[in-house]
């Protein structure tokens, strides 16, 4: 173990020489093994830092039997959910000096299989399992440690570290309601889908009799937001004067909602939607039927994607999924089930952010 420093070699022998010890006890100092005290650890470390000391991670490797290589699988090939998760992750393994190897299995099981035995043949010490779903998939079978980030696995035993979506939902629909708004409809994505049901629920549950019509399930997509407005205007009505486009005909994708003449009086004066993809269609919708955000309609998404949140008109109130933070409690798990511990599943709470589609300029 050496490090090439101004054209001269720093060897164990040195850091050993300036902490005061043996080279048997820097060795084991540096690589967090053998009974020392703290401060005899601190003073190697101190001493090979100011050396510019940098162990060789294959004898590493040989004396402990494992390789610091942890792999991450994920399904999610655009990296929207899988990246923050990957860095969050990082940070956590750093800490034990990990590296990360991804893999992107494009939910190709046979891509899949074959990712596995590869990580299992490298001796990955555990293997972190993502993807670009909520809901449950089935666990991998792998002779190491496994933790699954985001995308919870169907076995209760296993260690799954997923977001609270309800208790995110809950939020923006408090923050709705101090905002004064009291004729509030929710559209989301597939009901199918855990996360579409989970905001459901929590938005629900806060906004109680406030909420207008049944939840409006469909598509996570612009496209869906634009149809969901013209449904509201000709069931609910928007705005304060309860105005709408007139008589439909044709019925919204499982919505709930009536659809016909637009009614008299106070119409819907806020959409919590289900994603910020669905809230961008919603805004521009609105202000294509001459409806201001949020002036007449306040609007929220859901997932603080910067490229649909920003570019909005305007931008989107939404809530944060804090993935790196859910990275970092994957990875603090993952270490501990390499290192003989139990940790126990886990979620994280997602972070309102405000911005101007629910309380203006």
């Amino acid at each position: 173990m050496t490090l090439e420093r101004a054209g001269k070699t720093v060897r164990i022998t040195d850091v050993a020489a300036l902490a005061g010890v043996s080279i048997g006890t820097a060795s084991k100092a540096l690589n967090g093994t053998g009974q020392l005290r703290d401060a005899t650890r601190e003073r190697v470390k101190d001493a090979a830092e100011k050396l510019g000391f940098v162990g060789d991670a294959r004898a590493r490797a040989l004396s402990s039997g494992r390789t610091y290589t942890v792999g991450m699988i994920t399904t999610d090939s655009f990296g929207r959910f899988s990246i923050p998760v990957l860095l969050g992750a990082e940070d956590a393994l750093s800490a034990g000096q990990m590296a990360v190897l991804l893999c992107d299995t494009r939910d190709d099981h046979v891509r899949e299989a074959h990712y596995l035995r590869s990580l299992a043949a490298r001796g990955v010490d555990g293997i972190i399992v993502t993807g670009r779903s909520a809901d449950a998939r089935p666990p991998i079978d792998v002779p190491i440690p496994v933790v699954y980030a985001f995308t919870p696995s169907t076995d209760p035993d296993d260690v799954s570290v997923t977001l609270d979506d309800a208790a995110g939902s809950a939020r923006v629909a408090e923050h709705v309601l101090s905002t004064g708004r009291r004729r509030v409809a929710i559209v989301t994505g597939p009901e199918r889908h855990r996360s579409a049901v989970r905001r459901v629920c929590g938005a629900a549950e806060v906004l109680g009799a406030h909420l207008v019509a049944e939840p409006m399930y469909g598509e996570w997509s612009e496209r869906w937001g634009r149809q969901a407005v013209d449904l509201l205007a000709r069931g609910a009505g928007l705005g304060s004067t309860g105005t709408g486009t007139g008589a439909g005909t044709g019925a919204g994708i499982g919505t709930g909602v009536g659809v016909g003449s637009a009614p008299d009086g106070p119409g819907v004066d806020a959409i919590v939607c289900g994603s910020d993809q669905i809230a961008r269609g919603v805004c521009d919708r609105l202000r294509e039927l001459g409806l201001a955000v949020p002036d007449d309609v306040a609007v929220t998404g859901f997932d603080d994607w910067d490229v649909m949140a920003l570019a909005s008109r305007p931008p989107l109130t939404t809530v944060d999924l804090r993935l790196e933070e859910l990275g970092r409690v994957a990875g603090r798990a993952l270490l501990d089930l390499i290192e003989g511990g139990a940790p126990v599943s886990a979620t994280v709470t997602p972070s309102l952010v405000v911005r101007e589609s629910t309380v203006g300029a």
